[in-house]
C-alpha cells in the first residue's frame, strides 16, 4: 500500500522559530531554576504561568484583546482556536495543559514539532488569556487547505517512512529520540495536493518519558 509522504517544507524557511519562543523558554527556564534552588523541585507550573505573564507584559508580548487575533473557530482539548481569515493563519491559544508541572517541556515540543513539520510550523507570538481567564502562549499556524481528515492508515504510513514505529497499538510513535502522541485523524489533515499535515500533534524527547504524563493529561487516552 502506498502512503502520502508528508508535505515538504513550503512555510517558514528557518533554522529557528521567532527570537521570542527562545526567550520565553529562557524565562521559563530561570524561573525552574530558581524553584529548584530554593525549594529543591522543577514542580513550578503556576509560578512559571505567573511569571510569564508579567515578563510579557513587560516586554510588549502581552496580547490584551485576544480577539485581534481573528474570529473564535472551535475550542480543543488544551486549544482555544481563532482564524485570521484574511491572512489565512490560526491562532491557537495554548492553556499548557500538557506541560504537567513545569513549563520547560512546553518549549521543547514546538522546537521538535518544528523541526519535524516545518510546513505547519508554529511561531510564538506572546501570551494572553483566553475565554476561561487562564494564561496562555499564543501560538500560530498556517491555514491548511484539505478535503478531509487523514486515515490512520496515512497517518502511520507516513510516521514509518519518518522512522517512527507504532506503540501500545498505535496510542503513541517514537523513533527511540523523539515520541508523538495524538497522531489522530482529527490532528492530521489530508490537504487538497494531497500530502499530510500534522496541525496539532504532541512531540516530545523519548528519554524523558512524558507517556505516564500525558496518559493522566490526555483525553484521548484510552481508558
Amino acid at each position: 500500500m502506498n502512503y502520502d509522504e508528508v508535505s515538504p517544507r513550503v512555510y517558514g524557511q528557518k533554522e529557528s522559530v521567532y527570537r521570542i519562543l527562545e526567550e520565553a523558554a529562557t524565562e521559563a527556564r530561570r524561573i525552574s531554576s530558581s524553584i529548584q534552588a530554593l525549594a529543591g523541585t522543577k514542580a513550578c507550573k503556576g509560578v512559571q504561568i505567573a511569571g510569564l505573564k508579567k515578563w510579557a507584559i513587560q516586554n510588549k508580548y502581552w496580547i490584551a484583546d485576544r480577539n485581534t487575533l481573528g474570529e473564535f473557530s472551535d475550542r480543543g482539548s488544551e486549544n482555544e482556536v481563532y482564524m485570521d481569515s484574511v491572512n489565512e493563519i490560526v491562532y491557537k491559544l495554548n492553556d499548557f495543559r500538557y506541560a504537567d508541572d513545569n513549563l520547560e517541556p512546553f518549549f521543547e515540543r514546538l522546537r521538535i514539532h518544528n523541526g519535524l513539520f516545518p510546513d505547519c510550523e508554529y511561531l510564538l507570538h506572546g501570551f494572553s488569556e483566553n475565554r476561561d481567564g487562564r494564561v496562555c502562549a499564543v501560538i500560530s499556524q498556517p491555514f491548511v487547505r484539505a478535503d478531509r481528515e487523514a486515515s490512520i492508515e496515512e497517518i502511520a504510513g507516513a510516521l514509518a517512512l519518518m522512522g517512527f514505529i507504532p506503540q501500545q497499538e498505535g496510542e503513541y510513535f517514537t523513533n527511540g529520540e523523539i515520541d508523538i502522541f495524538d497522531a489522530l485523524p482529527n490532528n492530521v489533515l489530508h490537504g487538497i495536493d494531497g500530502n499530510l499535515y500534522f496541525i496539532d500533534t504532541i512531540c516530545l524527547p523519548a528519554s524523558n518519558n512524558y507517556l505516564d504524563s500525558y496518559k493522566t493529561l490526555s483525553p484521548n487516552w484510552k481508558k
